[in-house]
Formats: C-alpha cells, structure tokens, sequence
C-alpha cells in the first residue's frame, strides 16, 4: 500500500522558558535530499537526545490531531500538522499498523522504522500543558522515528511504500512493553530481538534486563528526576 505524504523541516530556535528547539517547522513541497541525518533544510537540537541516525525523521499520523483537539478544546487551534514537531505526516499510518523494523520506500530513498518516539517535556512548554508528554506516553500516540538506509532525493510528491517488514512487534505493542507493563524480563528479551530496533532503546532494554529495574521516566518526561 502506498501513503500520499506531506513533509516539514525546520531550523533549531531559541524559546523563553525552555531550550532551544527544532519542533516549530513548515511544510515543504518541493523535491529535497535526504541522507543519514535527515532532510536537507532540517536541524535537531540537543542531539544527544535528538536527531543522529536512528533518529534521523520524525513520523506523526495527522489522524492523532483530532484526539487532541477534542482532549483539549481551548487549545484545540494549536493541534494541526506539524505540532509535534514532524517531519512526514500521513492518514492511514498510526502505530497498531506499523512495526519496528519496517522498511519504507520514498522516491530514491529506504528508510526503516527504528523506535516510537519518546516524548519529552519540551512538549509540555510547547503546547501549554504541563503533562502534554505524559499523555502522549500514556495513549500511545506518540508517532515515530526513522533511520536513512539508502539516501536520495524525496518529496511530497513521492509516497511511501511498505517493502519489507521485518518483526512482529508493533509500535504500540513496543510502546506497551516499555512504557505500560511491570518489569518483564522476558518482553524486554523478545523486543531487543526484534530487527531495526535503534541503539537507544536497545540499550534502555539491556540496561533494564542487567539492573532488574525500570528506569525514571519523570526526567525525560517532566524534565525532573523522581515525583
């Protein structure tokens, strides 16, 4: 099946109360290059948690935009594409169907499905709502990332087609184990298994699977340790 996309980049800005941030971006219609990084035209702050190539683009289905507008009428003006800071959007894509591992095709360029998106809590800041990254989490509407197999020239124009799936592990059910279920060594084995998931999260599994806990999730998400 092919998936009609639209497409956004952005520069890396300054914002008063939080960290610079790459979430603000606008849609691009023309033909752009695409390499291990991300598109050309695009930039990630904080690369340490940001961008690299596992995470070199963001995926948020535009389908989720309705979820929030009705969870959050006042400010229901602020959820449409890009809002979540992505770089592809489509109808058709959301995390039940689409797997670790999955290997799309977009104009010249292979590009695999490496991990759901962690939210964080510059969301929070972003949105005006102080547990906007919690929700996220907990839904399980948090989109996802991609690393560039094969580099190329891309555009809106171009749609994106499944050709190879290589595990049976969804992104809700990745999200699930990680997120939702008590400590399950067993899971954790079964998700590091799966082919294309990226260095972070295997690492996050591994260091679980070794010290028998789950680690703090308030640090990423509330940009506080504990509480």
């Amino acid at each position: 099946m092919k998936h009609h996309v639209q497409v956004y980049t952005g520069p890396v800005r300054e914002y008063s109360g939080s960290r610079p941030s790459a979430i603000a971006k606008h849609q691009t219609e023309g033909e752009l290059v695409l390499n291990t990084l991300g598109l050309e035209g695009d930039q990630q702050a904080e690369t340490v948690y940001h961008g690299g190539p596992d995470r070199a683009l963001c995926h948020y289905p535009s389908e989720h935009y309705i979820h929030w507008a009705r969870e959050f009428p006042e400010q229901a003006e602020l959820f449409n594409a890009p809002a979540f800071g992505e770089n592809l959007s489509t109808r058709g894509m959301t995390e039940q169907d689409v797997f670790i591992g999955d290997i799309y095709r977009w104009g010249e360029a292979l590009i695999q499905v490496s991990q759901p998106r962690s939210p964080c809590f510059k969301l929070n800041y972003h949105f005006g709502i102080s547990d906007m990254s919690v929700l996220m989490q907990q839904k399980g509407r948090c989109g996802w990332l991609y690393r560039v197999i094969n580099g190329g020239r891309v555009s809106a124009a171009l749609p994106l087609e499944l050709v190879s799936r290589v595990s049976d592990i969804s992104l809700s059910e990745a999200m699930s184990i990680a997120w939702h279920m008590p400590f399950d060594d067993e899971q954790y084995h079964r998700l590091l298994s799966a082919a294309g998931l990226s260095v972070s999260w295997v690492k996050t599994m591994q260091q679980r699977r070794l010290s028998g806990k789950i680690e703090d999730f308030n640090r990423r998400l509330l940009g506080r340790a504990g509480g």
